[in-house]
């Protein structure tokens, strides 16, 4: 059966049940008449393509634990980007109930919200375990929830790829000078700060990246890291592969919920959803980080050129990127209350993890062989 037709006919099955529902007797959320669990059954729209199959495999962690806790009671069924909707349009979904969840990033939609850039990750921000520690012990999650409560759902963490590259290009950029002009797909405020130093940013999904870096309609694109660009091809479409990946030290993933779905499901079930959302969370970065390693290696054989950002472009670069954040925290009060919030955290975890962390890291560094 055809992947479409088979949405078709979930559509016309949902609408059918629904209907039946609509005529039966009401139950209690947490249990049936006959006082067991209820059979349910999701969609769940995603940004990615099936071939990513590490940030797609978020997702299929999310649906594949929530099915073995619950029994296969509770079902849900992820869709590629493009099957339901389009990857830059997973939040509409679910907010209009399209779909009861989506896996997606938060900063793909800062046009509805600026602040909403905050969820997934900003240009000299926090590593992939400072955001962690920001979202579930310093109050981030919360105000993220919050934001989100507008928009008729509830996110929660759901996968974090760590820090990521600085893209591939063309040509070499050297300096300030040689972004001017430059077409690069780049999203959120990351993209903005680009803007501000002259570059045209574009915001594509990943599967038409390749395409439109190939075909010369880019000239330049970030994505992730090695495993997933080596997967898209963008080595074959760029020579020069820069690092680091300064506006994105630690992009979090997340998984969307309509609230009105939310809150018709068992408090048992609500609970198996939240912690199958975490593992997600905890197991994709270290998947990367085995698989990032190995990927570099085969990049570099292939004849990837690797480049670093000039000093000059990364001290530009966050000047321009708290300049924005000053910026819009005076023309917003949301994104001033959330970034008065993340900045205190960010200034704190930073004096610390410079002790502990940073200076275990230098020592290490310099006493390992290349």
């Amino acid at each position: 059966m055809k992947r479409r037709k088979f949405i078709n006919n979930t559509a016309i099955g949902a609408t059918t049940a629904a209907a039946i529902t609509a005529c039966a007797p009401q139950t209690n959320n947490s249990t049936t008449q006959n006082g067991s669990l209820p059979n349910v059954r999701w969609q769940m729209a995603t940004s990615w393509p099936e071939s990513l199959d590490t940030i797609y495999g978020g997702a299929v962690t999310i649906c594949d634990r929530v099915k073995a806790m619950t029994g296969g009671r509770f079902q849900i069924e992820p869709y590629a980007a493009g099957e339901i909707v389009p990857g830059l349009e997973v939040l509409d979904a679910v907010q209009n109930g399209t779909v009861q969840c989506g896996h997606t990033a938060s900063y793909y939609y800062i046009g509805q919200n600026p602040a909403l850039a905050f969820g997934t990750s900003v240009p000299f921000g926090l590593t992939a375990s400072q955001h962690n520690a920001w979202l579930y012990q310093g109050g981030g999650l919360a105000a993220m929830q919050k934001i989100y409560s507008d928009f008729n759902i509830i996110n929660f963490p759901a996968g974090n790829t760590a820090t990521q590259m600085g893209g591939w290009f063309k040509r070499e950029v050297r300096s300030l000078k040689d972004l001017k002009g430059l077409k690069m797909r780049i999203p959120g405020l990351g993209g903005q700060v680009m803007s501000r130093l002259g570059v045209n940013v574009q915001v594509l999904p990943g599967g038409e990246v390749f395409l439109a870096l190939e075909r010369g309609a880019i000239d330049a694109a970030e994505w992730v890291g090695p495993y997933d660009d080596e997967k898209l091809g963008l080595n074959k479409a760029a020579p020069y592969y820069y690092y680091p990946g300064w506006w994105e030290p630690g992009p979090t993933l997340e998984v969307q919920v309509n609230k009105n779905a939310w809150a018709k499901l068992p408090k048992e079930y609500q609970e198996i959803f939240k912690t199958a959302a975490i593992e997600a969370n905890m197991t994709m970065a270290a998947k990367y980080d085995v698989l990032n390693k190995a990927a570099f290696d085969r990049l570099i054989a292939q004849g990837t050129q690797l480049r670093a950002y000039s000093r000059q472009i990364l001290e530009t670069a966050r000047d321009t990127a708290f300049a924005l954040y000053v910026e819009n925290a005076r023309k917003d009060k949301t994104f001033k209350e959330v970034y008065e919030q993340w900045n205190k955290f960010r200034e704190q975890i930073v004096r610390w993890n410079k002790i502990n962390e940073l200076s275990f890291t230098n020592f290490v560094t310099n006493h390992t062989d290349s």
